[in-house]
């Protein structure tokens, strides 16, 4: 066979092997989570939700503080490689837009893992308290600094930096931490793509005009 051909007959390797059971116990671990607390969380009902042994999770992970650990991990990557997005050299509205888009499709994506991570800060973030006091508040001291340029630069017109976030992260994230309440208001069993993307406009007019640019 030429050394080019791919032999379609080659059983998947163990890392493959290794990463769909570890996507299949983060998605169900993240349900379980969310459900009943870290505290009322089951290894034996995640394994169960995976549809794998509970031998499997205790090979994977150490234990259900672990599973916790990494899930959060995990969750954070993701955002970070997602709305780690702009710097002073963007145009302030093209980036805001954008950030802001990314926002909100991420709480139509996986609400679930919204609603974990707020779970975890409302609980006073025992497992996230290192990366808080470290990498968190190295990227919003970063960000701050591309709103500050923006504002020297007459960009947008002066408002508090970090207010701006924290609008932008509870406007956004709203739609899944509080999807129960969104839909009960909007008289709607669940949000569907064309309320998402008005979502999107709504916000995106509302946060531009706050900051004195035009939508």
């Amino acid at each position: 066979m030429n050394s080019a051909t791919v032999d379609k007959t080659k059983k998947p390797t163990d890392g493959n092997i290794r990463q769909k059971n570890k996507t299949l116990i983060f998605d169900a671990a993240k349900t379980e989570f969310v459900t009943y607390g870290f505290k009322g969380a089951s290894i034996k009902r995640i394994a169960e939700r995976a549809g794998l042994p509970r031998a499997n999770i205790h090979y994977y992970f150490d234990n259900k503080t672990d599973l916790y650990q990494q899930l959060l991990n995990q969750i954070l990557a993701v955002w970070n490689a997602r709305f780690d997005t702009f710097d002073e050299s963007d145009d302030a509205k093209t980036a805001l837009s954008a950030y802001i888009r990314a926002k909100v499709m991420y709480s139509k994506t996986d609400p679930e893992g919204s609603r974990l991570f707020a779970s975890e800060i409302i609980h006073g973030a025992p497992h996230l308290k290192p990366y808080l006091d470290d990498e968190f508040k190295q990227w919003v001291k970063r960000k701050t600094r591309v709103i500050e340029a923006w504002i020297m630069q007459g960009k947008i017109k002066p408002v508090n930096p970090l207010h701006l976030l924290f609008l932008i992260w509870s406007a956004t994230q709203h739609y899944a931490d509080f999807n129960v309440q969104v839909t009960s208001a909007m008289d709607k069993p669940q949000l569907d793509d064309q309320d998402f993307e008005e979502v999107v406009k709504s916000l995106t007019s509302i946060i531009l005009g706050g900051c004195g640019i035009g939508s």
